[in-house]
């Protein structure tokens, strides 16, 4: 088993996280998460997409209402579709196996309307939202099934930069939107990834009420750890962390197509009272 101070300070980039926790084989795979952008073309064996979706459906879903489903895709051909709707990102080609998680309120619409009884609550943005993070929760705990097989695997949230034709490459039906991919496969061991560092607890952990300026200190030790994670890995970021992050963020057209969202998801069926 792989040293837990080792995969800390993978994480953190430092070796100032206390060192006394407990540890366990599943802490180990957490910890261990890398994002992979390169596969081999091996077939996954039989049964690992369905154990995939066993271990999604074991999430927490708000109410048992189950507001989530999800696309596999391997056709080499759709594959390509969407990798071009997503500026060409190579390793949704490569990936033997490609999910599209779905915020699905078509389920519950049909079931109501089948029965003949109102299902005006849908249209709230409180159950867009609600089926947005069930689909999250799903997508992880597969992404943890995945990787505890040694699979790898990384998110592709670019699907949201253009859902509509996403929608129409799957057959999706009104009150259904992709709002993000997942590549699986075995990553390419020529390929070396290493663990990206995460803010430090200081900045995301509060203890009893929120406190904003006492974050200060721990970003900045992050964006020096950080331009050494880049430098390391020869990768070219202009600035440091809260430089890059700013200019995400910058203005409408930073979004890569995202500030249509609310259109968007009216396009598709979605009310958002």
């Amino acid at each position: 088993m792989t040293n837990a101070t080792e995969l800390l300070n993978h994480r953190y980039g430092n070796g100032n996280l206390n060192r006394d926790i407990p540890w366990s084989d599943t802490l180990e795979t957490l910890l261990s998460h890398r994002s992979i952008r390169a596969y081999l073309p091996d077939v996954l064996p039989p049964g690992t997409l369905e154990v995939l979706i066993a271990a999604a459906q074991s999430a927490s879903t708000s109410s048992n209402l189950q507001t989530w489903s999800v696309v596999a895709v391997e056709d080499a051909n759709r594959k390509e579709e969407l990798s071009k709707l997503t500026n060409n990102q190579a390793h949704i080609r490569q990936s033997p196996l490609f999910l599209v998680w779905l915020a699905d309120l078509a389920r519950l619409t049909h079931i109501a309307e089948s029965r003949g009884l109102p299902h005006e609550g849908l249209n709230y943005l409180e159950m867009f939202l609600m089926a947005a993070i069930d689909a999250a929760l799903a997508a992880q705990n597969a992404v943890i099934a995945a990787e505890s097989l040694g699979l790898g695997t990384v998110y592709i949230g670019a699907l949201r930069n253009k859902p509509e034709e996403v929608a129409e490459i799957l057959n999706l039906p009104p009150h259904v939107i992709g709002i993000f991919g997942l590549c699986v496969g075995y990553a390419d061991p020529v390929v070396k990834v290493a663990i990206k560092p995460r803010l430090p607890q200081s900045v995301v952990l509060h203890r009893e009420t929120y406190n904003l300026t006492e974050q200060e200190q721990g970003i900045s030790e992050y964006n020096q750890v950080m331009t050494n994670f880049y430098n390391s890995q020869h990768i070219n970021v202009p600035g440091d962390w809260s430089e890059h992050s700013s200019k995400r963020v910058a203005s409408a057209e930073s979004l890569s197509g995202r500030h249509r969202l609310k259109e968007i998801l009216n396009n598709l069926g979605f009310q958002l009272r």
